[in-house]
């Protein structure tokens, strides 16, 4: 049940209530503190188990052993890590497997099962009980009169969307937002349709991720992405890894730091919960030791700040940098600063000028604690710290990684191997949908570029990102939404305001492989445009054809789908954009018939179009595809100054204030972002259990909370309003004193809309201000 506060008349609105994520538990909801290596066996009964449920014993095996590989396989629809660089032939993981299983699944959603079920009906079952059903199969249209979905023809559809579009009286009434999963080509087809409509309403699932990283990047650097690779990784000396659960987030990534260790690297985990990716290991690709049990380390340091006290641990290492270069000049790069950066001084003076007591208060952590991470930071010729959404969901998001970026220049650990920035972005092509044009907020050379490659004008005004976009469809500015992918209805904030947003539009498009909330909070006209997965066969005139996806890394490569589609009537992402396109705009001159007939005719395009992408279709197609260029990784630094920025930006106060602690919301293992597969979290031992909080044991004490006692929390926006989860479960947990966490979806809702940082614009869903109280 949610309840929201409106601020300005002072009542408290009581919503409906909202349908329960996650399946129907299998037993009683229990808490044991999990003790085992991250993957190992854990890893490989889960897969197994959920091959059987999902009925997808020889195809799941069979997709396994082509996911992830050069030679014609599919890239993984999952997280974003790099391939492998050493011709690794089992480079997958548990939840890559679930996430692909999921969508291989046999279950069918047809007319049949949309005349059976009224939409209403829909809206009363859990989120994992649409996405089971199966995959989509045919285009749907919503009928208001039955309160059911029916079949539309791709043609009619597409004419829907194409005269709704023409008969806006402002391009800028739509918004087309992307999930991370779509592949470059049909990207760069999706921007281009929009601005050659004339709006930058490009709201995408960055907005809500690491658009803090990618502005702050760009102010240090003229880089908007991370500079390190895969190989860099295996070089370094030390790993910081900031904020990321990289056991469920980024499992590959434990193969990146058991190798580490074994070589002798400092790794040091920083985050509020001491993850199992921070504690030991068995790579399941390892059969010795999984026959042997044999674990290995996948951290030498655990450091755990208060919610967003990352700023301050970071300004003391480099306090602790610079005092020790009092006495050992060694302990910074003088040439590298003197010759590369800009605003040195300043920072150093900030520095000087922070006391070590309100470090340590912001931070949460002891001095001693800071300067054992500021020594191995000191000790190690190579560092590269990581970080994910630990760090930018937050108001100074952006001063955090512009922190990380002053640490780094301080010993010169930017454009050498093994030494650098490395964000760890979540879904497969987030970063690439970056890449190939989906960004509200466009530079002007992009767009130069663009008109010249492409014959169009686009427009110039930035467009609209999440947070906007939300805002202008509750106001009835936005009239038509398009989602390409993702669940938007679910992974944005204030789940409230964000359904009466979607509910006011007059038409919402989404373009999808599974049923999922998104289709039954909609518009009064909706359709559901069912696409191939990453795992089908994509048949055109051509031929077979490939897509390209960019990782975390900056590589671009090739994936190809090894399944007949999961019904004849599914189209490819490419050609329901080139459908909506040419409905849209029958005057264009954009060949987006010919387009689809052949990617590679696409790819010539963006070669031209896309600074980086030169010479595209050959070096796409090279081993492991190519890297884009990253001008900071060669020490050319697109900033105003010519010169990497020092930022000297004041230490926020992260304080909670006395009675009220700060939530982070974050992901179960058994969950890719919105798709919740159970209601276990294995790595957390819990089972059958997501309507939780997890506490301090002495803040639950504090307010005579039970372990595994209900409780009632009230979250308190910017604005005053309140948003309530009443009836949850407190499970006591080792997290600092002040702070909380659980998961996303179910949590989204006490975010308010309004809760955004003021530096990226980004939901605070990692620093959401509530209080606590027994339930009844």
């Amino acid at each position: 049940m949610s309840t929201d506060k409106d601020a300005s008349t002072g009542k408290e609105a009581q919503e409906s209530p909202e349908p329960r994520v996650g399946p129907a538990p299998d037993g009683d909801p229990r808490f044991r503190p999990y003790r085992h290596p991250a993957a190992g066996w854990g890893a490989a009964k889960s897969v197994t188990r959920f091959l059987v449920e999902e009925r997808a014993l020889v195809d799941g095996p069979r997709a396994i052993m082509r996911m992830n590989h050069e030679d014609g396989g599919f890239d993984c629809p999952g997280c974003a890590w790099p391939d492998d660089t050493k011709g690794l032939h089992l480079d997958i993981c548990e939840n890559g497997i679930k996430h692909v299983t999921w969508e291989m699944t046999p279950k069918r959603v047809g007319r049949e099962f949309f005349a059976a079920h009224s939409v209403t009906e829909l809206y009363g079952w859990s989120d994992h009980d649409l996405e089971n059903q199966g995959r989509l199969t045919e285009p749907m249209v919503y009928d208001a009169d039955s309160d059911h979905y029916v079949p539309i023809s791709w043609k009619d559809a597409f004419a829907l969307v194409g005269s709704t579009l023409r008969g806006l009286d402002n391009p800028n009434r739509a918004a087309y937002y992307t999930s991370g999963r779509l592949g470059n080509e049909a990207t760069f087809l999706y921007q281009l349709m929009a601005r050659e409509l004339g709006t930058n309403n490009l709201p995408d699932c960055s907005n809500m991720c690491h658009e803090a990283s990618g502005r702050a990047l760009q102010a240090s650097l003229g880089t908007g992405k991370g500079t390190v690779d895969l190989k860099d990784w295996e070089s370094a000396d030390a790993l910081f890894i900031l904020g990321v659960n990289a056991a469920s987030n980024a499992p590959r990534m434990l193969t990146a730091l058991a190798d580490a260790d074994r070589r002798g690297a400092q790794i040091v985990h920083v985050n509020p919960l001491v993850e199992a990716a921070a504690t030991r290991t068995i790579v399941p690709h390892d059969f010795t030791d999984m026959a042997l049990f044999r674990t290995t380390r996948t951290s030498t340091l655990n450091l755990q700040p208060r919610i967003g006290g990352d700023m301050a641990l970071l300004r003391g290492m480099a306090k602790a940098v610079l005092e020790k270069s009092a006495s050992d000049p060694r302990a910074l790069d003088h040439t590298f600063i003197d010759r590369h950066t800009a605003g040195f001084e300043e920072y150093r003076a900030l520095c000087e000028a922070t006391p070590w007591e309100e470090l340590e208060h912001q931070s949460g952590l002891s001095r001693a604690a800071i300067l054992k991470a500021a020594q191995v930071y000191e000790e190690a010729d190579r560092s590269i710290v990581s970080w994910c959404l630990g760090l930018t969901q937050h108001e100074h998001g952006v001063d955090t990684v512009r922190e990380i970026v002053n640490l780094l220049l301080l010993r010169g650990n930017i454009g050498r191997e093994g030494a650098g920035p490395s964000p760890v972005r979540g879904h497969s092509n987030v970063q690439g949908n970056r890449t190939c044009g989906i960004d509200h907020r466009p530079t002007e050379e992009f767009l130069d570029r663009l008109a010249a490659t492409c014959g169009i004008d686009p427009p110039r005004a930035h467009g609209l990102d999440t947070v906007g976009t939300i805002r202008a469809m509750r106001d009835g500015e936005v009239k038509v939404f398009v989602g390409m992918g993702g669940n938007f209805a679910l992974a944005a904030p204030d789940t409230p305001a964000t359904y009466a947003a979607l509910r006011s539009c007059d038409l919402t498009v989404q373009v999808s492989t599974k049923l999922n909330r998104s289709h039954v909070v909609h518009g009064r006209t909706a359709l559901i445009l069912p696409c191939l997965g990453r795992t089908e066969k994509d048949h055109q005139r051509g031929g077979v054809q490939s897509t390209s996806v960019e990782d975390s890394m900056s590589m671009v490569h090739l994936s190809v789908g090894m399944k007949r589609p999961a019904s004849p009537h599914l189209l490819s992402e490419p050609a329901i954009v080139a459908g909506m396109a040419r409905a849209a705009l029958p005057d264009s001159r954009t060949p987006w018939d010919w387009y689809i007939e052949d990617y590679d005719r696409i790819r010539d395009t963006m070669a031209e179009a896309l600074d980086g992408f030169e010479d595209f279709n050959r070096r796409v197609r090279l081993p492991l595809g190519f890297r884009i260029r990253q001008p900071a990784r060669e020490l050319v630094f697109l900033t105003p100054s010519g010169r990497a920025e020092f930022s000297a930006a004041p230490l926020p106060d992260v304080v909670p204030e006395p009675g009220t602690l700060a939530l982070g919301t974050m992901r179960s293992h058994d969950q890719w972002n919105t798709t919740v597969y159970s209601d276990n979290d294995r790595y957390r031992g819990v089972s059958n259990l997501r309507t939780l909080i997890f506490m301090n044991r002495a803040d639950m004490r504090e307010r005579g909370i039970a372990d595994m006692g209900p409780v009632d929390i009230t979250s308190t926006a910017k604005d005053g309003s309140r948003r309530f989860l009443n009836g949850y479960t407190a499970v006591p947990y080792d997290i600092p004193r002040g702070c909380a966490a659980g998961y996303m979806p179910e949590m989204n809702v006490l975010c308010a809309l309004g809760d955004y940082s003021t530096q990226s614009d980004q939901p605070i869903m990692k620093h959401v201000r509530i209080t606590v109280v027994p339930g009844t």
